[in-house]
């Protein structure tokens, strides 16, 4: 009973000296790196990162496949020359049932449409008329010639390796769902493309000599 007695006074008395201020020190963590991971800022530069001394480009691993995907690999680099040769690409996927086009068109929405907008008219959250934070207007997918000209494979290839202020999007969409992606953004471009106008024939002209009475 003595023991328990001397054991429960060296206990009170190690609890009242921890409670008796503010701890001000985080103590110590076993692995820091994975409690306290280095953040970066959606769509930043990748330059920025690397100087910063993180390695991160936004890309797989080269010559990886994700499990499930597609094992269709494209073909050409992200240069001048993989551009230009993207317009001979098509798209490896045949059209989209009514499952797959809900499925493409809320993928689209998730990843394009805060930019492009619901309507591919480029009037998305971030640019809302003029008064969000986007300065200047995304591009229209739909009513712009350059973009409805656009080919299957120059919209992959931008897509994967990104262009301009667009960042790329192969972490975020697999082989299969880019795809499915562009077959939605040209259906829509076939859907609002504004139809031909009817060339009207010139009336026949009667050619029979006119009969003397």
């Amino acid at each position: 009973m003595k023991k328990i007695g001397i054991i429960t006074v060296v206990l009170t008395l190690v609890l009242a000296t921890s409670c008796n201020k503010v701890r001000r020190s985080p103590g110590r963590a076993y692995m820091p790196d994975m409690a306290y991971s280095r953040a970066y800022e959606t769509y930043a530069s990748t330059e920025a990162l690397k100087n910063g001394g993180v390695n991160y480009n936004a890309m797989p691993v080269a010559g990886t496949i994700a499990r499930g995907d597609m094992t269709w690999q494209y073909p050409y680099k992200n240069d001048s020359v993989g551009y230009a040769s993207s317009k001979n690409v098509t798209n490896p996927l045949p059209a989209l049932d009514e499952k797959q086009r809900t499925e493409a068109a809320r993928l689209y929405l998730v990843n394009c449409g805060i930019c492009h907008g619901e309507k591919l008219d480029g009037n998305g959250p971030l640019y809302k008329n003029g008064d969000g934070p986007f300065p200047a207007k995304p591009a229209a997918l739909v009513g712009d010639p350059k973009y409805t000209a656009m080919t299957e494979g120059t919209m992959f290839h931008s897509i994967t390796y990104g262009f301009n202020t667009m960042g790329s999007y192969a972490s975020q969409l697999s082989t299969e769902q880019r795809w499915m992606v562009i077959h939605y953004i040209k259906e829509k471009q076939a859907a609002t493309a504004t139809p031909a106008a009817a060339v009207t024939a010139p009336a026949a002209t009667d050619t029979t000599a006119t009969k003397i009475k």
